[in-house]
């Protein structure tokens, strides 16, 4: 058998690697139009932040080393042009000589992945604006940087990678803003896990502009000019531009091959193309979300390894194991914070019509008596009647990635918040609490749904016709509040129940949510029924509403600007 693979880094290459596994007799061919067979992608911004300093670590396998191990036919600096799958055939270009040539194959596979979007803005091909992609996008960056490393740099999107580029640019000594188009950075999270996030950045000293669009670029000196849609516009040494990416399928296209509705290479659950003898892995492809059954398409590593694995057993074995699909579970880092998600977030649950109940809680990384314990932000969403958990976001600083993978376990595998209650973790006082995160998060959200407790949520708070009451101590109030809200600490509200009238509907909040449980609770079992604890309390208000009130006040003050503009 002779199989072709176009594309290597993680899909190609996995794919390649597990072939020769189960088949050591196999002619096996990769094409890779880069110079580079496998690198570590997701590393590329931290080698230009100067986090890693050895740019040879960036590379996981060289193409004589695989060929070596494998006995693998690697072929870089080599596009793949196009595909006759009448007889079977590709043609390629070897870049280095110029010339064209074709190979056949028995089996093809294509991992072509992804491609920046590079919107037509008029000047987008000033020198100094680049998109990261791979290897040689990092070299000119890393020696643009360098040239200009107390110069100004403004990074185009807010996106993973955006602030993951954000960071390491400001840790080089560049003075970075954020140009983001929508009302948030990191779009598959919701906007009150993104909130915590943004006033995080902007307390590290980066101009995050939200709603903001660019419409072009400028040659200024020896710089750039930003023009903004506001009428404003921004000065640049560098312009990273990272708007997102899209599937590469031009190749699959023009042979014809299926396209999905998320315009990505259709495949089916053996990640075999509308052509038998063609299958597809990677970013390239799209596939049916196990929450929404929407066609998506993922641009993560861990997927496409996964996918290379199971392209490989199909291909060898006759197409023997199904993939499930992927619910997008990431994990970023920001300056200090740490930013996961996995499943679907609530307003794309919501776009997608999908009946949900969302739950925010707040807990300590570890034991609150052990030194060094910080306060983690976990917010949930789940199904109504049966519990089913359909995603989650957590914002913190220390053990969110072990948070994030038990609750991406319980998601992939279609379990419920009943789970979450009983998962049982390791526990010692440096590394966790007797009562997890996730498990705090299961029991709020069983009291949720059984009904034990009556939620309202940050957005609903201001013209509420309800009494609302700070059950927090008196020192707490008075260092910050909710306006309109009457302070009774829930230690004195026993005390205090003359001063609440029954025929009005309240709205009890504190700092986290805990204690305007027990709140709800004493005034519940004394006859009040209308009671509604704040979801994820003070805490979760404070700062989705300050990130809101700053969003409005952007956007008063530019309407302003166009008036007298006008």
């Amino acid at each position: 058998m002779k199989y072709v693979i176009v594309g290597a880094v993680a899909g190609g290459a996995s794919t390649a690697a597990r072939l020769r596994r189960l088949d050591e007799k196999a002619e096996i061919i990769i094409f890779e139009k880069g110079e580079y067979i496998s690198y570590a992608n997701c590393g590329l911004p931290y080698y230009i932040g100067n986090v890693i300093k050895d740019r040879n670590k960036l590379f996981v396998q060289t193409a004589s080393a695989f060929n070596q191990r494998f006995n693998i036919d690697v072929r870089v600096q080599t596009e793949v042009l196009s595909i006759d799958v009448q007889n079977k055939t590709i043609q390629t270009l070897d870049q280095q000589s110029g010339k064209t040539y074709t190979e056949s194959y028995d089996k093809l596979v294509l991992s072509p992945g992804a491609e920046p979007i590079r919107p037509p803005f008029p000047g987008i091909e000033t020198e100094g604006i680049f998109t990261l992609r791979n290897v040689n996008d990092t070299d000119y960056i890393k020696a643009y940087a360098d040239k200009n490393k107390t110069g100004k740099a403004v990074v185009i999107g807010g996106g993973f990678i955006g602030l993951e580029m954000a960071e390491n640019l400001h840790m080089l000594g560049m003075e970075v803003s954020i140009i983001e188009m929508g009302n948030q950075v990191l779009a598959p999270v919701d906007f009150a896990i993104a909130a915590i996030v943004q006033q995080h950045i902007r307390s590290k000293g980066i101009d995050l502009r939200l709603n903001t669009s660019v419409t072009g670029f400028e040659k200024k000196g020896s710089g750039i000019n930003v023009l903004l849609k506001d009428g404003t516009s921004l000065d640049a040494d560098l312009v990273l531009l990272s708007i997102g990416v899209r599937p590469d399928t031009k190749l699959a296209a023009n042979a014809g091959l299926k396209l999905g509705a998320a315009k990505g290479i259709w495949v089916n659950e053996y990640l075999q193309t509308s052509n038998p003898d063609i299958y597809a892995v990677g970013d390239a492809i799209e596939f049916t979300n196990p929450i929404t059954q929407q066609s998506i398409s993922t641009f993560l590593a861990g997927p496409a390894n996964k996918q290379g694995r199971i392209c490989a057993n199909n291909i060898a074995g006759g197409n023997i194991e199904e993939y499930k699909g992927a619910i997008n579970t990431a994990i970023v880092k920001v300056f200090d914070m740490t930013v996961a998600t996995a499943g679907t977030a609530s307003k794309h649950l919501t776009a997608a019509k999908i009946p949900h109940i969302v739950s925010t809680t707040h807990s300590g990384s570890h034991a609150g008596y052990y030194p060094g314990s910080l306060q983690m932000s976990v917010q949930i969403a789940f199904a109504p009647e049966t519990g089913i958990l359909y995603s989650a976001q957590i914002a913190g600083y220390d053990g969110v990635d072990k948070r994030i993978e038990m609750l991406s376990s319980v998601i992939s595998r279609g379990s419920t918040i009943f789970e979450l209650m009983e998962l049982e973790h390791a526990y010692a006082p440096p590394f966790s609490s007797a009562k997890d995160p996730v498990n705090i998060a299961g029991f709020v959200a069983e009291n949720i749904l059984r009904k034990k407790m009556k939620t309202i949520y940050w957005n609903a708070i201001e013209n509420n016709d309800a009494l609302l009451i700070d059950v927090r101590s008196e020192e707490e109030f008075n260092e910050g509040n909710i306006p309109g809200a009457k302070n009774i600490p829930v230690d004195a509200l026993r005390a205090r129940l003359n001063e609440i009238p029954f025929d009005k509907k309240v709205i009890i909040y504190c700092a986290v949510g805990q204690r305007g449980y027990l709140a709800q609770q004493i005034l519940n079992q004394n006859g009040f029924d209308d009671v509604f604890n704040l979801s994820g309390g003070y805490q979760t208000w404070k700062h989705a509403n300050a990130e809101t009130e700053m969003i409005l006040r952007k956007q008063s003050e530019t309407e302003s600007r166009n008036l007298v503009v006008a």
